[in-house]
């Protein structure tokens, strides 16, 4: 049964469960991405049958593999695929951004280029649940800024084949390539390249610890979006919001992973046991209740902070959490009092769920409180800027003597003689 206590008797920081008692991985992640580096496509396909238990004889799926998913897939589904989609570029369209120049100084021109990151991978978790989701939420922003390749990774099930879905869902994305390969090995490919897997210049995407030590291990090679961690939700909520929404809203994360975190803040202590008691009627009723019951039991909390709502908000800026629901009446007269929250979602009709699927905005987001200082996955991650400066001999005049002065401030002498000299007479 989840906890109930009062604001005070748990720390902020121990509100959420982010300290996990984990075993490094650090080390057979290490040997897995020296052994892809040494022996490119052979230790792919060891590490395929050793790890997800199939012998595989290619790693790329073939066209004819994707039709044939393609027409497995429920039409249904592939309705709300396309409306997703275009929900998710409309949003993420709004994002990007544009080249300028300036030419405010006689016989200067600065200005910023802003153009896309060429080749990037997208990491897909298999497993239990297939994230087809994530497909999108990756690739559209990618395909929107431009990037040339968009090479997907994804763990293949026993019968050496990718779900169908995740393969609709690329499909949909516009996904170049698409390999059957998971864990850190995938990384490691992604990041260095084999005879089959293009090295790309940037990886996104969630996994389990050894594909987040991965990614850790490959950055600098490569650039990576985040060091994702276990979901979180916190949802603030005062006493006229609905038990029932809540206790759905909790499980919607909560059933993710064991380690995952739940947590309500409210002004109730009558919500907070009917809340308490709605979730075991709820838990019961869930196909992954045993991965939820543990989350709830080991991470779960409800917070009272009797009367007050503006405590709640600032209970949830200290913890920065993943997602933010705020069930209270006219929510956006707290939403400027909101300072640290991966995706905030407003109002009493606004599950979790709608963000993660079909409203539009990014659902790979910042965890473990990195929303004080990080943002979701954006147009802008499949970006990058140059700058650019041009002076004429007369607007380099005006400006070489202090450049020196600056440089000579430095102790860099030659800096300094690289403007000067081109004042002197040829």
């Amino acid at each position: 049964m989840i906890k109930i206590l009062k604001v005070g008797e748990v720390s902020p920081e121990e509100i959420f469960a982010r300290e996990l008692p984990t075993q490094s991985v650090e080390g057979v992640v290490a040997d897995v991405i020296a052994r892809v580096r040494a022996e490119g496509d052979k230790a792919l396909y060891d590490y395929t049958e050793r790890f997800d238990g199939v012998k595989l004889f290619s790693l790329e799926v073939s066209e004819e593999e994707m039709e044939e998913a393609l027409a497995s897939v429920e039409e249904d589904f592939k309705e709300v695929l396309a409306k997703a989609a275009e929900n998710i570029r409309a949003f993420h369209e709004k994002q990007v951004r544009s080249s300028f120049v300036t030419t405010e100084k006689d016989g200067v021109v600065l200005g910023q280029k802003v153009s896309a990151i060429e080749k990037v991978g997208l990491y897909v978790p298999g497993g239990t649940a297939p994230l087809s989701s994530t497909v999108l939420m990756d690739a559209i922003p990618a395909k929107i800024a431009g990037c040339k390749e968009i090479v997907m990774t994804t763990p293949p099930g026993k019968d050496g084949k990718i779900n169908p879905s995740i393969l609709a869902a690329a499909k949909t994305a516009g996904v170049t390539r698409i390999f059957k390969i998971g864990g850190a090995q995938a990384v490691a490919a992604l990041a260095y390249g084999t005879e089959s897997v293009p090295a790309v210049d940037k990886i996104v995407g969630p996994g389990n610890a050894f594909v987040a030590e991965a990614k850790r291990q490959v950055y600098g090679k490569v650039s990576i979006d985040m060091i994702a961690g276990p979901s979180e939700i916190l949802i603030v909520a005062d006493g006229k919001s609905n038990p029932k929404y809540i206790a759905a809203d909790l499980l919607s994360q909560a059933e993710h992973d064991k380690n995952a975190s739940a947590v309500l803040v409210t002004d109730s202590m009558a919500f907070a046991l009917a809340v308490q008691e709605a979730l075991e009627v709820a838990l019961e009723a869930l196909p992954r209740k045993e991965i939820a019951r543990a989350s709830v039991e080991q991470n779960g909390k409800i917070i009272v902070a009797e009367g007050d709502l503006d405590q709640a908000i600032e209970i949830a800026n200290e913890i920065a959490p993943e997602h933010l629901e705020l069930s209270v009446d006219n929510p956006f007269d707290y939403l400027q009092k909101v300072r640290h929250a991966g995706s905030i979602f407003m109002g009493r009709y606004c599950p979790e769920s709608l963000g993660d699927y079909l409203a539009g905005p990014n659902h790979t987001l910042p965890t473990g409180g990195t929303a004080r200082f990080s943002s979701p996955l954006s147009v802008d991650d499949f970006v990058k800027k140059s700058q650019f400066i041009y002076y004429t001999k007369e607007a380099l005049e005006k400006d070489a003597d202090q450049v020196a002065i600056f440089a000579r401030k430095e102790g860099l002498e030659a800096h300094a003689r690289s403007a000067l000299v081109r004042m002197q007479e040829e």
